[in-house]
């Protein structure tokens, strides 16, 4: 794929190759966001897993501190006085069967959708289309749960679903290049104590093989894992 000028004259800026040490990585790929909007600030971290095995297969929530400087579009699958609940605690879309009907129809404008354990015979057969998009509601990511206040605040103040995807990456977003250091630093570490945590037991050498980040319209920057490794304290 061509790449554009901008692009390009990014490149220029610093050396791919190093490993950089995380503050000074974080200085380095806010200067390379020059699109014309706020880019988000993506990570990308190479596991040493294999997710074909269920025991590490790694997945789950992480609530950034600084938050992630995105509006969420939240959709809930509720009835009765859990459904007033969400609605009250701010998702943006509450319904059941009249709901699912509009997404079997095509609609999916919306970045997350949550549901009530008793909704789920009617989300189930929505798997189908809300699988392949990562939309599909599940309890290990905290996105199929009574607790909807909570659920739907913490979501919209930055909470994330992580997954390691079939090569062993987990991809999340860190902020917004308009974040100041100081706070995608915050949320860089947050994910990386989250994913720390995560290792498997059957996990053998590094369990962090590589680290980037990179702005939406620009090239990554190497992070050093043992950096920051030893700035969180493992």
């Amino acid at each position: 794929m061509a790449k554009s000028k901008r692009y390009a004259e990014a490149v220029e800026k610093y050396d791919r190759e190093k490993i950089y040490e995380p503050k000074e990585a974080f200085g380095l790929v806010k200067e390379l966001a020059t699109a014309n909007f706020d880019e988000t600030i993506e990570l990308s971290a190479r596991l040493g897993v294999n997710p074909k095995h269920a025991d590490q297969n790694i997945r789950g929530t992480v609530v950034l501190p600084e938050g992630t400087g995105q509006e969420v579009t939240l959709v809930v699958f509720a009835k009765g006085e859990k459904a007033k609940e969400a609605e009250e605690a701010g998702a943006d879309f509450v319904g059941g069967e009249e709901l699912a009907e509009k997404i079997e129809g095509g609609w999916l404008d919306f970045d997350l959708a949550v549901a009530t354990p008793d909704m789920m015979s009617v989300v189930g057969r929505l798997g189908r289309i809300l699988g392949p998009k990562g939309l599909m509601p599940n309890p290990k990511a905290g996105t199929v749960t009574f607790e909807l206040e909570k659920a739907v605040a913490e979501f919209k103040a930055g909470k994330l679903e992580y997954r390691v995807d079939k090569t062993g990456i987990v991809h999340l977003p860190i902020g917004k290049a308009s974040f100041t250091e100081e706070e995608l630093l915050n949320n860089y570490h947050k994910i990386m104590d989250t994913l720390a945590k995560e290792r498997p037991a059957a996990a053998k050498g590094k369990f962090f093989r590589s680290l980037a980040i990179s702005p939406t319209m620009g090239p990554g920057v190497k992070v050093d894992p043992a950096a920051t490794m030893s700035f969180i304290g493992r």
